[in-house]
């Protein structure tokens, strides 16, 4: 049994759907970021840096239980433990390893960022509806789904013609690319994308863990000062 600790965003749904996609039993705990559970001591005991997703493998290496934290980390360690998702070869593996790193460092911060200026900062008290920070962000995240979109014109996913661990971290963020204000126009591959991976039943259920619990932080003024003010 792995223990999830979770909230259901972009970030939370890379690890749901990985243990949904290589059927591995796992117990969710819910780490609710606007009410501040990210601070506290136990979890911070397990995720240092007060961030979810992180996991507790009861059956870790040698038998022995392991805490892992940070999302990328976590997908490796889950492609590794159960050999799936991870390519066949070592060029597979680091062409998974290259769109693995490429969503960790530039598609996820850069569309939270985009998230964040567009919709939850001209909403806060008082309102920062920054133009600059709007049009840098969004310009970016931009510029990155055109990257994607090439890569999926010559390949079926990300890392080549099998699907992989690199497509479950990008799905997430790639999903919502209405709130960062985008269009799927002039990208026809990354629509094909977005919609073949929306249409996996591991993809379905693990997007739907907790999903009930997920609210509109740019109406919530106390969950903002948890989350933009600490």
């Amino acid at each position: 049994m792995i223990d999830l600790y979770y909230w259901p965003t972009p970030n939370g749904w890379k690890i749901s759907i990985a243990l949904e996609e290589m059927a591995l039993k796992y117990e969710t705990h819910l780490v609710n970021i606007g009410a501040g559970d990210q601070f506290k001591p136990e979890f911070l005991k397990i995720s240092p840096n007060n961030r979810m997703p992180a996991i507790v493998d009861h059956e870790g290496p040698d038998g022995a239980p392991v805490s892992v934290f940070e999302s990328g980390a976590i997908l490796q360690y889950l492609a590794r433990k159960t050999g799936q998702f991870y390519g066949a070869t070592e060029r597979e593996k680091i062409a998974v390893d290259e769109w693995l790193f490429w969503q960790v460092g530039g598609l996820g911060p850069m569309a939270g960022q985009a998230h964040h200026f567009l919709k939850y900062a001209p909403s806060m008290d008082p309102p920062n509806d920054l133009p600059y920070a709007k049009d840098r962000y969004r310009t970016e995240t931009g510029r990155l789904y055109g990257v994607m979109d090439k890569r999926l014109a010559e390949n079926r996913y990300l890392a080549g013609d099998f699907y992989s661990i690199a497509d479950m971290a990008a799905w997430g963020w790639a999903s919502l690319w209405e709130g960062q204000q985008q269009t799927l126009d002039d990208k026809p591959n990354l629509k094909r994308w977005l919609d073949e991976l929306a249409a996996r039943p591991a993809v379905q259920a693990g997007r739907a863990v907790a999903a009930d619990s997920r609210n509109d932080l740019s109406k919530d003024r106390e969950a903002q000062s948890r989350l933009f003010k600490r």
